[in-house]
């Protein structure tokens, strides 16, 4: 087991480290359920330190007590050490405490042909303690690796904290999806490229020229390292506003992708009335997103493209009617994608994809755009374009007073077949109600005295025994000795549910207190068939239920709209 002085705090005087559930989990080697069973079942769990009751943050030193006295500590391993270092150096701060690890990485790293950058920022230096955790990682990996491992967890931290400051991984996924396939040689330009999630998400199978900007240093930093580190080709990332200090007004990319930041109350409007990039119209204050979808495209070759997430509210919002009928009146934006809710990392709302394509000269203007709807799909689902709903919307179509490029409103409206509906619930209930009938197991009456004044064994002493182990919190049978179905069943029999009551009506059930009958393996098995045929019967009636639910729902709206009427006989 590892010492815990092998991960004590930065320096004499740095906070205590804090952790969330999800890093205990890891830390020690369990499920998060795991750890909130352990919340709810120890009274001597440590307390939260901080944080808030949705999201709460532990002391980990004293996390680890608590494991070590319960004998549940492992080894942490080095990788979450140097996290936990960095967190305890640089507390919330993740994206300066990664960009502060990526900066040193770059430096023992360093080659010729490292990406180009115009950052001047200065941070503070990177403390020791930190700065050994990080050489004992890059001796055992590369340092592309490590940098890797590293800004996951700051995504994954950022994402649990509800913020949009991170381009989310499904996002990610979803622009590849979309994307077209780079070509070697290609320029692809990200104006908002943050960490360079989207930058560097883009395999070719030759070179690209990779070109970014963005406003925070730290996550320029972060890039520069990613480029320099890990990436193929040409890079050149630069530091500053791109709205209103373009770094590269004379470029014209072959592919731009761009999250940009949403709902900036200042995009630079008053400072920017007369920029030649508002070709389609110059955005109100309240369309930073319509100015940055401008920049992008104005920095697009003829030919190229642009992806760029956008809030759905772009598609139909009042203020940008006069910009997006221009967008679609000279046939630019080809498709509008509705991604599922959820992608985004800050919020549940639906975002969108849209595709902008530069004509070549002479080239003929489409005559419609492609609309498509994913937002019936889940998140983590398959990205399957031919499986959503798509409809191709003539121009002329669009170019009406809202001029509305929600995907879902141009749909056509599929008329259900409430007749067929209902005959299938039918069926489905019949099936269930016969998938009921039988489970019911065959019981007679029975002596409670016999069962529980004999001899019975608590969990604990089957555990010492080596015939069950405790997993995440809960017994599994090892070997043949015990019936898992006896076990589970007496486990939760009202005599076990009675003793972990308490008088106030709450309940937790101490496994390890728990009492079970001690038979011979016949009986148990006899008991065991018993206990899995009322679960069975359990599952069926749920089955039954949900089935009578659906067939109620299709047969009151079918009657009320005309589509179903009762039959006569």
């Amino acid at each position: 087991m590892a010492d815990p002085a092998t991960f004590g705090p930065v320096s004499d005087d740095a906070p205590p480290s804090l952790v969330t559930s999800a890093e205990i989990a890891r830390l020690a080697g369990v499920t998060r359920a795991a750890v909130s069973n352990w919340r709810r079942r120890y009274d001597d769990f440590p307390t939260a330190a901080a944080g808030s009751g949705s999201s709460p943050l532990f002391d980990w030193p004293a996390v680890q007590e608590w494991l070590r006295r319960r004998d549940r500590h492992q080894e942490v391993s080095l990788e979450v050490q140097t996290w936990q270092a960095l967190r305890t150096a640089y507390g919330d701060a993740t994206v300066a405490a990664v960009a502060a690890a990526a900066r040193y990485l770059a430096q023992t790293g360093r080659s010729e042909g490292d990406a180009g950058s115009d950052a001047t920022g200065t941070t503070s230096p990177l403390p020791v303690a930190v700065q050994v955790l990080l050489d004992r990682l890059v001796e055992e990996s590369d340092p592309s690796i490590v940098l890797r491992a590293l800004t996951d967890r700051m995504a994954d931290s950022v994402r649990r904290a509800g913020s949009d400051q991170v381009t989310s991984p499904l996002i990610v996924r979803a622009v590849g999806h979309f994307a077209p396939t780079p070509q070697s040689g290609w320029t692809v330009f990200d104006p908002a490229c943050g960490i360079g999630a989207l930058l560097f998400a883009l395999e070719a199978e030759h070179d690209l020229v990779r070109v970014g900007q963005d406003i925070d240093i730290d996550a320029v930093d972060i890039s520069v390292a990613r480029a320099g580190l890990a990436c193929q080709g040409e890079v050149r990332i630069a530091h500053g506003d791109s709205l209103r200090g373009d770094h590269y007004p004379g470029l014209a990319a072959d592919l731009v992708l761009c999250d940009p930041p949403v709902a900036a109350g200042d995009w630079g409007r008053d400072e920017l009335l007369l920029d030649h990039r508002w070709e389609f119209g110059t955005p109100s204050r309240a369309e930073g997103e319509l100015a940055w979808l401008q920049h992008a495209y104005a920095h697009t070759a003829p030919g190229g493209q642009v992806l760029m997430v956008m809030p759905a509210s772009v598609a139909y919002r009042k203020a940008g009617r006069r910009i997006r009928a221009e967008l679609v009146r000279r046939g630019i934006v080809r498709q509008v994608v509705a991604l599922p809710g959820g992608v985004a990392s800050g919020h549940v709302l639906p975002v969108h994809l849209w595709n902008l394509r530069r004509p070549v000269d002479a080239e003929p203007r489409p005559d419609s755009v492609r609309l498509i709807d994913l937002t019936g799909n889940t998140p983590n689902g398959p990205l399957r374009p031919t499986d959503a709903q798509t409809v191709d919307v003539p121009l002329v179509d669009l170019l009406d007073d809202v001029v509305d490029l929600t995907p879902a409103v141009h749909l056509p409206t599929v008329r259900r077949d409430f007749a067929h509906a209902y005959e299938q619930a039918r069926s489905e209930l019949a099936d269930a109600l016969a998938g009921l009938h039988g489970r019911l197991p065959e019981l007679r009456r029975g002596n409670g005295a016999d069962l529980w004044d004999g001899a019975t064994v608590t969990v604990s002493d089957l555990v010492r025994a080596g015939l069950v182990e405790l997993r995440d919190g809960e017994p599994r049978v090892v070997g043949s000795q015990v019936d898992p179905e006896y076990l589970d069943g007496f486990l939760h029999a009202s005599p076990n549910v009675r003793r972990s009551t308490s008088q106030s009506g709450s309940h937790r059930l101490d496994v390890k207190g728990a009492r079970i009958p001690q038979r011979e393996l016949s009986v148990q098995r006899r008991y065991g068939l018993a206990f899995r045929a009322l679960r069975d019967m359990e599952r069926e009636a749920t089955r039954l239920a949900q089935a009578a639910q659906r067939l109620a729902e299709i047969a009151r709206e079918g009657l009320g709209t005309g589509d179903l009427e009762p039959d006569g006989t």
